[in-house]
């Protein structure tokens, strides 16, 4: 007996119908008004991140185009017929799907536009779809213009790229654009969600929100990650494993860490950084969790919208309103400073475990230096005596006075004491300007 091969959930929950793209409803509704009121262009841009749905949709589109069975009144391929069936599979012999990144000369565009003037073989359009269409050479894309701009009515174009600032403007003017989003988290969860139920299988909510976390708005990301936590699953996915499998810290030990560093603690924090490092989480990804929480509890406390939807608990939420309210402004920008420039120094680092502990201990020093405004005024207030008391010095022993004690002025004492006034203000400046560097936030109150 032959056992049926295992089909990933990125292929196996394809979306098969505009209805079933994932967090793309402006997009939907615009291509289901342009089928009904048969107002489709001959070229189509579509641009995203990666997983978002660019091939899904471009196959689709495919499919409404040349679906034999569509009703009238419905923009919904009907998912039964030959050409369907076929385009969904991919293997359409009037749907040419190529790579961009492998094909990228002028003569492979030769060969389009070469093809492109015989009629469709068993269906009503000729589809060219291009994946990373911004790899084509800029030869190519010149030979592709003519054609693009007056192809023949049986043939439809559709592009697809994540950088869409890589495609020449005379291309951009010739297509209907269409921009795909990142999938909301609180969206691709209940995707998950409804995934999970169809294949018979229970999870823990919070464990879905850490996959969807992770996958960042990328729904292929997400299944396939998906895919990795089943394998590992014996009965109920739960949130403690999906973090294990990911290497993943929890948002409340993270916040724990970031405290530890606003507090100055350089013991505890490269101990505790140490600790989760030990536990299957690398140096860059504990780096990058510490600027999400550094970001959650500097913005979510200033706006009264929360920006994270379930992403914190409610204790975790608390927790970073009291950091927040505990801590100067200054401080915390400048930590994000501190932190968003190491991940450079990770990526080119050797040693990355000892870069971010030296970044640590960098983070830690800084919080515990006084407040900006403090220094700045320490250091134009102690200048501004020093200064009155050396100039006052200086200038009683440099006056000569008449008999009659009138003061006689010497050229010579007024530009020294001009030169040194000037000397002063520009060491006070240079300090100011030391303050600034270290806590980029900061200006200086007149």
């Amino acid at each position: 007996m032959s056992v049926e091969p295992y089909k990933v959930l990125a292929l196996k929950y394809r979306p098969s119908q505009f209805s079933e793209l994932v967090g793309q409803d402006t997009l939907v509704k615009t291509l289901r008004n342009s089928f009904l009121s048969n107002r489709v262009g001959h070229a189509f841009l579509l641009h995203g991140d990666r997983g978002v749905g660019k091939t899904s949709t471009a196959r689709l589109i495919a499919k409404a185009l040349n679906c034999s069975e569509k009703k009238d009144g419905d923009a919904e391929p009907c998912n039964s017929c030959s050409n369907c069936k076929s385009i969904q599979m991919g293997r359409h012999v009037d749907v040419i799907e190529m790579d961009g990144a492998s094909k990228t000369g002028v003569n492979d565009i030769r060969e389009i536009i070469e093809t492109v003037v015989y009629r469709a073989a068993s269906a009503k359009f000729k589809v060219y779809i291009i994946d990373e269409v911004h790899m084509l050479s800029n030869s190519a894309f010149n030979a592709l213009l003519k054609t693009l701009e007056e192809p023949p009515e049986h043939v439809k174009f559709i592009f697809a790229t994540t950088e869409i600032k890589k495609i020449p403007l005379t291309i951009l003017s010739r297509v209907s654009r269409f921009d795909l989003r990142r999938v909301e988290s609180d969206v691709l969860t209940n995707h998950l969600l409804a995934i999970l139920q169809s294949e018979g299988l229970s999870a823990e909510k919070e464990a879905l929100k850490t996959i969807s976390r992770e996958a960042a708005g990328s729904v292929r990301d997400a299944l396939s990650i998906l895919d990795q936590v089943l394998v590992n699953c014996e009965k109920k996915i739960e949130n403690q494993m999906v973090n294990e499998l990911l290497g993943k810290i929890s948002k409340s030990n993270i916040l724990s860490l970031l405290e530890l560093i606003i507090k100055g603690n350089t013991k505890e924090a490269l101990k505790r950084s140490r600790d989760f490092i030990n536990g299957n989480t690398s140096a860059a990804l504990l780096l990058q969790e510490l600027l999400e929480c550094l970001h959650f509890v500097s913005v979510s406390s200033l706006m009264d919208i929360d920006l994270t939807g379930d992403n914190y608990s409610l204790q975790e939420k608390k927790f970073a309103e009291k950091l927040y309210s505990t801590t100067d402004i200054i401080i915390l920008t400048s930590l994000w400073q501190i932190l968003f420039k190491g991940i450079d120094e990770l990526r080119v680092s050797p040693e990355p475990i000892t870069s971010l502990e030296m970044l640590l201990i960098r983070a830690c020093h800084m919080s515990i230096l006084p407040s900006p405004d403090t220094l700045i005024k320490s250091v134009l207030d102690n200048g501004s005596d020093r200064t009155m008391r050396i100039y006052n010095l200086d200038r009683k022993s440099s006056l000569k006075t008449t008999e009659k004690g009138e003061i006689i002025k010497d050229p010579k004492s007024e530009i020294e004491n001009t030169q040194m006034d000037r000397s002063v203000e520009s060491s006070d400046s240079s300090a100011v300007k030391e303050i600034l560097d270290i806590f980029p936030g900061a200006t200086v109150k007149k």
